[in-house]
């Protein structure tokens, strides 16, 4: 997900969450996919899946993550995608024959009777169902916390609020947040342990480039967005536009193609947003409302949840967060 291929140029550090407390937009699909991922992993699947079928391991996911915001006074708001440009039309073809790819293996190792493998490989075939859309906003909605629907790229709408300062930081594992103009993003919040802090202003002076150099940089060896140039790779493409001034001299020079180069870029500086969101309420998260939404509505057992609502619960007290402004 994002420009992997920016972690060899960004400028990340390790940063203690005493350091770094506000408020955080939070790329919610980024957000969701990982808790989704290991609950799935570490979870029976009889604790997130109702008598119906339906799989809620999200609400699992949502209560046993959210604390980590408010125990280091980290005031969240989660941004949700918006509709798919066709620009990525062929990123998400590449992904949905993955999780395809990764079921065929999951359904062989339940055959062989690899129990372990089997919940590995169930980690990798999982989506963001629209039971799993729906749910969420509405636990989150339940614990008062700003649930934003981005017009596309939730880490574009991410990036937008953090750079007009309606939020101090980014919260997503995506690299892409850098190309969207992203100031200051939180990585590992998913994690045990301290976040990291991956910094615009940095990375552009530590590589000596503008933001409008970064993002041919990163075109250049590939982006959600666009085929890279085969065989450059991130100190290449750094150089070659370092050399050449930015990506069209670049592809002239090595007579190289990128397909809708131009839209791409464009996408980048200037990808859809809005203002149409509200941070200007107290949190008060209705904890006995929300718990019975996931443990009786959604019938997850109240074991799973239980530990997590205490520590939302406890996390108001012991920080005193209770505001956005």
């Amino acid at each position: 997900m994002g420009n992997a291929d920016l972690r060899a140029l960004a400028a990340i550090e390790e940063v203690s969450f005493d350091e770094v407390g506000g408020s955080v937009a939070v790329d919610a699909h980024n957000w969701l996919y990982r808790y989704l991922t290991t609950t799935v992993k570490f979870t029976a699947d009889g604790a997130y899946t109702t008598a119906d079928g339906e799989e809620v391991a999200n609400l699992i996911g949502i209560v046993q993550g959210l604390p980590k915001f408010l125990e280091h006074d980290l005031t969240p708001a989660f941004v949700f995608d918006g509709g798919v440009t066709d620009l990525k039309a062929d990123e998400v073809a590449k992904r949905r024959e993955a999780r395809e790819k990764a079921e065929e293996l999951r359904q062989a190792a339940e055959d062989r009777g690899d129990a372990v493998e089997a919940a590995r490989l169930e980690a990798r075939t999982q989506r963001l169902t629209d039971t799993i859309h729906e749910t969420s906003r509405e636990l989150l909605r339940r614990l008062d916390v700003p649930v934003i629907e981005a017009p596309a790229e939730g880490e574009a709408q991410c990036a937008y609020m953090n750079r007009v300062g309606d939020v101090d930081y980014t919260g997503s594992e995506d690299y892409d947040v850098l190309l969207f103009g992203g100031p200051r993003t939180l990585r590992k919040l998913t994690s045990s342990g301290d976040p990291e802090l991956m910094d615009l202003e940095a990375t552009l002076a530590d590589l000596d480039v503008s933001y409008e150099q970064l993002v041919d940089v990163a075109m250049l060896c590939g982006t959600d967005f666009n085929e890279g140039v085969p065989g450059i790779g991130p100190k290449t493409a750094l150089k070659a536009v370092k050399e050449h001034g930015d990506l069209f001299a670049v592809l002239e020079a090595r007579g190289a193609e990128i397909a809708y180069a131009e839209r791409v870029r464009e996408f980048f500086f200037d990808p859809p947003t809005t203002d149409e969101y509200d941070l200007d309420a107290t949190v008060d998260p209705d904890v006995a409302a929300a718990r019975e939404y996931v443990v009786e509505e959604w019938e997850v057992p109240a074991e799973e949840v239980e530990r997590g609502f205490e520590r939302i619960e406890e996390s108001l007290t012991q920080t005193g967060l209770d505001e956005w402004t």
